[in-house]
């Protein structure tokens, strides 16, 4: 890991609340160097192609990173042309995310190759898939960092909604799953007022989520009884949580996306348990 990697992991682990702590370092000075080393035409090997899987966290975020902004650009390009909004809602996904400067520019990079005529959206998402093998919950965040850049840029008109439907059949996600990934992201979108406000700050407080949406974000049905609403809980929370994204390869730069995620999921709880007269 070069010096500057270093600094910048050793800053940003300082600056990153609750459990992460001191492990945040290593892994985004691990990730800055990958990133701008791919950025610069430097240390572009891809081990992630193998058949099989990465088995390497480092390898596995190098390969997320750049396909989420790859993917990006192609379904922003799809109908021929990037709007402003589409715009606006890759910089708010890369704001959201605090990425650095250097991992900025590497990330518009990606996104611009993503829109280049002869990118092959199909071998891009099939080579995440082999290299997230046995990570599904990856493979989920990666389809709801999408969908939800989709949501922001064009409310998923156009041609982004089959172009996702394609993404998310590739990776092994069908119409059901994707209908509720895409409710649970308009959720969070109508909570942060759009693509522009409120990055990190996009989670609805328990006291002022309804209860329909909260029964919707645990995926429990409000005739459950007490004990399905507390393993719905548990279920959503382990599938989401950073710190189990993080050791399975999520790039540490987009961790934010897990926390939000986590938020709204512990704010649904906490609601329904509130309305129930749990403890």
């Amino acid at each position: 890991m070069s010096w500057t990697g270093k600094l910048l992991g050793g800053a940003l682990g300082m600056a990153v609340a609750g459990p992460f702590g001191a492990a945040v370092g290593a892994f985004v000075g691990h990730l800055y160097d990958g990133q701008v080393g791919t950025a610069s035409g430097k240390g572009a090997r891809d081990p992630a192609a193998d058949e099989g899987g990465a088995t390497d966290p480092g390898a596995i975020a190098d390969r997320f990173f750049r396909t989420t902004f790859e993917v990006m650009g192609h379904v922003a390009k799809a109908d021929g042309k990037v709007t402003p909004e589409e715009i606006r809602a890759a910089r708010a996904v890369m704001a959201d995310f605090r990425l650095s400067e250097p991992q900025v520019a590497a990330a518009i990079a990606h996104f611009t190759r993503g829109k280049q005529t002869g990118f092959d959206l199909t071998t891009a998402v099939m080579g995440l898939r082999r290299a997230c093998a046995g990570r599904p919950d990856l493979l989920l965040a990666f389809l709801e960092i999408q969908i939800r850049a989709a949501i922001a840029g064009t409310d998923l008109r156009g041609p982004a909604r089959p172009l996702l439907t394609r993404v998310a059949a590739t990776l092994g996600v069908g119409g059901l799953e994707f209908a509720r990934i895409e409710a649970v992201l308009r959720l969070r979108h109508g909570a942060s007022g759009g693509a522009d406000a409120g990055h990190g700050r996009g989670v609805m407080p328990a006291s002022k989520m309804p209860l329909d949406e909260a029964y919707q974000v645990l995926e429990i049905d409000p005739a459950a009884s007490d004990d399905a609403v507390v393993k719905a809980y548990r279920r959503q929370l382990s599938r989401h949580h950073p710190d189990k994204l993080k050791a399975n390869g999520l790039p540490e730069s987009m961790l934010e996306h897990a926390k939000q995620r986590t938020q709204q999921i512990i704010a649904a709880n906490e609601r329904v348990r509130e309305a129930r007269g749990l403890a």
